[in-house]
């Protein structure tokens, strides 16, 4: 049965749906003067997250899909903070007031690529143009083989209380295959330093379905991952997309495992991570126990957003940097990606809006649908179009991609609510696309749905 619904659902290209709409409906029409006007329309005391960008590393994993750049000089990494830190300015005084600060991610590339001093001042930058609660979380995503132990100081002392580090896989053939070589002693090492450092949070990114990786690789690596004791783990299915990323040329495609092997890798890893005594949280995230969001799972709160799983429930979401993606009660906006045009309209004095989206009554509704798809596996859609002011049967009647899925038996509906059972819930994003007005079937810019 499992291996059936692999072959059929399994090779499809959909998002991961960490948006609704997706990044590729964003047009030129929502531009800079359409999110100046988004963000002074909201609230001073609203909760709001950050999302600063650092789109720098040492060197070039072949694997990786975000918007990043090689540099092994420090100048271009040094100028780019100066642009970012004017954009925080222009950004603070365009909303025209002091927004209250929940949550602060700083992604990348390699975020601790920059100076201790740096961080700091970015950090006490923010401070001073913001509002930050004493229980704001701010995390940052790390590259381990590049950690030192003052920059770990440095995070700490700057009030950082998570962080996530590219583990991906400790198989060095699979390292070689990737060009990511990164010892079990490097991370062990960063680890250590964090915790010393007080912070207390650690989060690994592990990926299956990488080059010459096997079930038995992936079990080793998830056990030496455990034996680090991270708080949560987040498990990805690589997306060979060479078309997009044209670096991922580098990877053999030869050595990339069906639908079937990169199942079977997902659910060995899910297995030895449960065994350990992690919870399984949404698609591709695990957590112990006393985790925060094995409690959001438990009571119907849990979250998902551009950095996957969460428990950041901020409706507005500001996003600094090239290419970052902001969210506001109105609908989203992406900066410019290219540093070099980032850097032009912030020295202009506009925003980096280069395209968003405006949502609609409908897309809120349908966001509403496939986050708690994604989230819990099921979703009242009767009691969610109520709530919005819908008639469900304009989301259920005629809807082939539903009626095939039950008929698969993946899914089960009952009175407007529609359960995922448990061994399917590999095939969840082709359940969610059900719900989704904008697909594009061609699928080039998406990963396989399992």
């Amino acid at each position: 049965m499992k291996t059936a619904i692999l072959e059929k659902y399994g090779e499809a290209r959909l998002p991961r749906y960490t948006s609704y709409p997706t990044a590729p409906r964003f047009s030129p029409e929502t531009d800079a003067s359409t999110y100046a006007g988004w963000l002074r329309a909201t609230p001073a005391d609203a909760g709001v997250s950050l999302y600063l960008h650092i789109p720098f590393c040492r060197s070039m994993c072949w694997y990786c899909g975000c918007h990043t750049l090689i540099s092994q000089k420090d100048q271009p990494i040094l100028d780019y903070l100066a642009v970012l830190s004017a954009e925080i300015r222009l950004v603070a005084d365009t909303a025209e007031k002091e927004l209250a600060i929940e949550h602060v991610h700083f992604g990348g590339g390699t975020p601790t690529i920059m100076q201790p001093r740096e961080f700091i001042g970015l950090m006490a930058l923010l401070r001073e143009h913001f509002a930050f609660a004493t229980r704001s979380e701010i995390a940052v995503e790390i590259d381990p083989r590049t950690l030192s132990a003052e920059m770990a100081a440095a995070l700490g002392d700057s009030g950082v209380r998570r962080t996530s580090l590219g583990v991906q896989s400790f198989d060095p053939r699979v390292q070689a295959a990737i060009n990511r070589v990164q010892s079990v002693e490097q991370t062990a090492d960063a680890v250590a330093n964090l915790r010393a450092a007080g912070t207390p949070n650690i989060n690994f990114d592990l990926i299956y379905g990488l080059p010459h990786q096997s079930v038995a690789s992936c079990v080793e690596t998830a056990e030496q991952a455990i034996a680090l004791k991270p708080d949560r783990l987040a498990v990805f299915g690589y997306a060979h997309i060479p078309s997009f990323k044209k670096h991922q040329r580098m990877i053999d495609e030869a050595a990339l495992a069906g639908s079937r092997e990169r199942d079977e890798q997902a659910e060995a890893i899910a297995e030895t991570l449960a065994a350990a005594g992690y919870r399984r949280i949404g698609l591709d995230h695990y957590a112990r126990p006393d985790d925060a969001m094995v409690g959001a799972q438990a009571d119907g709160t849990l979250k998902r957003n551009f950095q996957g799983y969460t428990t950041d429930s901020c409706e507005t979401l500001i996003g600094l940097g090239a290419s970052a993606i902001g969210r506001t009660h109105h609908g989203y906006v992406q900066n410019e990606v290219p540093p070099g045009g980032y850097a032009r309209r912030i020295s202009a004095g506009t925003l980096a809006t280069v395209k968003g989206y405006r949502l609609t009554v409908e897309d809120r509704l349908r966001a509403a649908i496939i986050e708690r798809l994604m989230c819990d596996f099921a979703v009242d859609v009767t009691g969610l179009c109520g709530r919005h002011g819908f008639d469900p049967g304009l989301l259920l009647d005629g809807n082939a991609g539903l009626s095939m899925l039950q008929e698969d038996g993946v899914i089960d509906i009952d009175d407007g609510v529609i359960h995922v059972r448990q061994e399917q819930r590999f095939v969840i994003r082709a359940v969610a696309a059900c719900f989704d007005a904008y697909l594009d079937h061609s699928g080039r810019t998406h990963s396989r749905a399992a």
